[in-house]
């Protein structure tokens, strides 16, 4: 399959790049794929998703040990000498568009596609032996502390400080998972103004940490503040902001596959809907408006596919093309995401604006999944910027 990722008017005669990839799923993960879409079937209905979106942690203690020791969904991209598969971006991403298509309420992202990936990042071996084996096991779970009030999605200008005693004092909001995270992962700068990672306990009594209301409630961010607090640093001094946009990548890739997930869910809700519900006598489906817009959806839904699972491929595979696959992907399946839950709602009519339907939990998921680590448009320029177009 050849895969052109970005073209510009034929008129310019662009193309950012192509690939020839035969982007098919072997049996084996197929079948893990069926294994884990009827794993969440059972135990991530609707009802357990509207269930646990009251609660603070927002997700479920026991499902979560079980979904990890039946189906091992965070050793998938840990290297086997931390305890786990060492597996591909791929395998993740299968995991990651699965959560999505059902909006299951579990500390994955945070954990595996934010945590995780940016320990692996700095490559340091004593904290990845001290925390990556727990978060194998499930009984360690991750949050990265890295954006600051005021700052939105942008780790300049931090504010956050840590002295000589290895002591932090600072801020950290929208941090992802939060409130239910054992171990966290902070951006910090010393007193020479140099930006580093550190490890927290969770469970210090000189941090505080506090629920944050946001519009999508199946995600849970915290506000967690810090007042000389003991830290560990992790990797080298001045380093933090690397290992951050080296994990920023691999998180907006993870990201675009659970939008993936949420459009596909999006997209059979939607049709299934056209085909049952019946106007002047006939299915709506039937109408050339309603087919207008199923079928742009399919195509915009493919597309992310695509863009999806190419990024995804590329981490293991083509890390020269990793910034770009990521900003590609990020941008792209955000909007595809927006769009489609957008005509869901148009499509279902009246109903689909109602609290007791779900389309609208759809819809709050794709709108902040589109603001996550920083519009669309913001990671369109950032494109823009690497190819060096004006």
């Amino acid at each position: 399959m050849r895969v052109v990722l970005f073209s510009a008017p034929h008129s310019m005669n662009f193309t950012i790049w192509e690939s020839d990839l035969d982007l098919v799923f072997s049996p084996e993960q197929e079948e893990f794929r069926s294994a884990l879409r009827r794993f969440l079937s059972d135990k991530s209905p609707m009802s357990e998703v509207r269930r646990l979106m009251e609660t603070a942690e927002g997700f479920d203690q026991a499902v979560w040990t079980q979904m990890v020791s039946q189906l091992g969904i965070t050793s998938v991209i840990i290297p086997e000498r931390f305890g786990g598969f060492g597996l591909s971006q791929v395998e993740a991403g299968i995991i990651f568009e699965e959560l999505g298509r059902c909006l299951a309420c579990l500390p994955y992202l945070s954990t595996v596609g934010m945590g995780v990936n940016i320990l692996l990042a700095s490559g340091d071996e004593k904290a990845c032996k001290m925390l990556l084996p727990g978060v194998a096991a499930g009984v360690t779970r991750l949050a990265v502390c890295a954006w600051e009030p005021g700052n939105n999605w942008d780790i300049q200008a931090m504010t956050t400080v840590a002295n000589n005693a290895g002591q932090i004092t600072g801020c950290k909001t929208y941090v992802l998972d939060g409130l239910s995270a054992t171990q966290l992962l902070v951006l910090a700068i010393d007193g020479d103004g140099l930006e580093s990672l550190y490890l927290i306990d969770a469970a210090s009594p000189t941090l505080h940490k506090a629920s944050l209301s946001t519009f999508d409630l199946t995600r849970k961010f915290a506000e967690v503040s810090f007042d000389s607090t003991p830290a560990r640093l992790v990797g080298e001094r001045g380093k933090g902001a690397g290992y951050y946009f080296q994990m920023l990548n691999r998180a907006l890739i993870s990201m675009a596959s659970e939008q993936v997930g949420s459009a596909q869910a999006i997209l059979d809700m939607a049709v299934g809907y056209s085909r049952s519900r019946t106007q002047f006598g006939r299915p709506i489906g039937s109408f050339q408006a309603i087919k207008h817009k199923c079928a742009d959806m399919l195509v915009e839904v493919e597309s992310a596919r695509s863009a999806s699972y190419y990024a995804s491929w590329v981490v293991d595979n083509d890390e020269s093309n990793l910034e770009m696959a990521a900003c590609t992907a990020k941008s792209y399946c955000s909007a595809a995401l927006s769009h489609a839950a957008e005509e869901n709602i148009q499509i279902h009519g009246g109903i689909g604006f109602t609290w007791e339907h779900d389309a609208h939990l759809y819809l709050k998921r794709a709108k902040s999944s589109e603001q996550m680590f920083g519009t669309p448009m913001e990671f369109r320029e950032r494109l823009a910027e690497r190819l060096g177009i004006n």
